[in-house]
């Protein structure tokens, strides 16, 4: 793939992606990404697991002056658990990139993506760099996109042309371990736009709440996850920060049910709403709960409208509701009302890939929608032999 998408569809940025030979595949496994300006404005946000991988240590340190002029990605390995000797790699790769690019080291963020508790080949993984800046291109947004796939099938891109003149542009991976505290799996999103550092900080930080925060596929949480945000300015067009919020929040949410629709062996794909909650965080607290719960994920992929699981888990909350009150409804049928039986069951067809879960509390006017998947046969397969 080679196209003018994703993180290159803005002006002002270049891309690739390279066969370095981290993974036994042969496919792509390095992936750069480089802010030609004029303007180097940059944002990030990183999970919140105490169990940070060593690029998650260096690229926090490197984002706290706001600016970034280029992102190394890395899959096939996480560097996680690595030790000194994995920042020290970490820390090399940022150099060998910096020296190619004529910029500095503490201008380059690094991800890295893959099994934890591994060195990287840096044998492989510094010419790989070379490689990529040498193969920099405004086309390269599609490589870049599938250099940093593991358990993907398809990459992810996405662009926004906003009525303003500017474009959004951004990538993302994750099939697996998609429970965030601050951001999921790796993003890099991209705008020709101009905004200072602290406007888009605000902006990324509003827009992965309401989208990548609530991506939830199976409950684990990445020690890798890095959501990165830099702006060129090269469109000229000084954005308004309140409407370029809103965009780019469409722009993650795209991107994070694209995420979800890719969870590794799902057969469907769970929308989960809460509303009519007291306050939008208990929405959001008692649809993550229906989406964590093993018994109602297995029961949709069994196609079973079982919503007695729906309250099981609603009910373990902290969520304000009167349980004779609520009401659930599964793919256009309220199957529950009034915390009791509602229509047959059997009504439901839960054939289809997307599937719905309205649950009312009755309880306010707030609400909050968690994307999730059900768990099959093929996500344990492909989890129980994962480093083997």
């Amino acid at each position: 793939m080679s196209e003018n998408v994703g993180v290159t569809a803005p002006q002002g940025f270049t891309a690739s992606g390279v066969v370095a030979g981290l993974k036994s595949s042969g496919d792509r496994d390095v992936a750069v990404v480089v802010n030609n300006g004029p303007e180097y404005s940059a944002a990030a946000v990183f999970t919140s697991n105490k169990v940070a991988a060593a690029p998650v240590q260096w690229s926090r340190q490197v984002i706290t002056d706001g600016r970034a002029d280029a992102v190394v990605l890395n899959s096939g390995g996480a560097n996680a658990c690595t030790g000194a000797q994995g920042f020290q790699n970490t820390h090399t790769t940022a150099e060998a990139a910096a020296a190619a690019l004529g910029i500095s080291p503490g201008d380059v963020l690094v991800c890295s993506t893959g099994l934890i508790g591994v060195h990287l080949p840096m044998n492989h993984l510094i010419p790989g760099v070379q490689d990529a800046i040498l193969e920099l291109s405004e086309t390269g947004g599609g490589d870049a996109a599938e250099a940093i796939m593991t358990t993907d099938t398809i990459p992810k891109t996405n662009e926004y042309m906003s009525p303003d003149g500017y474009i959004i542009g951004g990538m993302a991976k994750g099939a697996g371990m998609l429970a965030p505290g601050l951001a999921t799996m790796l993003v890099v999103i991209t705008t020709d736009a101009s905004l200072s550092p602290t406007e888009l900080d605000r902006a990324l930080r509003e827009a992965c709440r309401t989208s990548f925060n609530r991506a939830d596929s199976d409950g684990c949480m990445s020690t890798n996850d890095t959501v990165i945000a830099m702006a060129s300015g090269a469109s000229g067009i000084e954005a308004n920060p309140e409407p370029f919020t809103e965009e780019l929040r469409e722009l993650c949410q795209d991107l994070a049910e694209q995420l979800i629709a890719d969870a590794e062996g799902a057969d469907h794909t769970i929308a989960i709403t809460t509303l009519n909650a007291a306050t939008e965080a208990q929405a959001e607290e008692a649809s993550r709960a229906v989406a964590r719960s093993n018994l109602f994920k297995t029961a949709i992929f069994g196609k079973d409208p079982n919503w007695g699981r729906v309250l099981s888990a609603v009910g373990t909350t902290g969520a304000e509701f009167d349980p004779n009150l609520i009401d659930v409804t599964i793919n256009d049928v309220m199957v529950c009302r009034a915390g009791g039986i509602g229509e047959d069951r059997e009504l439901v067809d839960l054939g289809p890939r997307d599937v719905s879960v309205v649950i009312d509390l009755h309880a306010g006017e707030h609400l909050a929608t968690i994307l999730t998947n059900d768990l099959t046969h093929a996500y344990v397969h492909e989890n129980s032999a994962y480093s083997s």
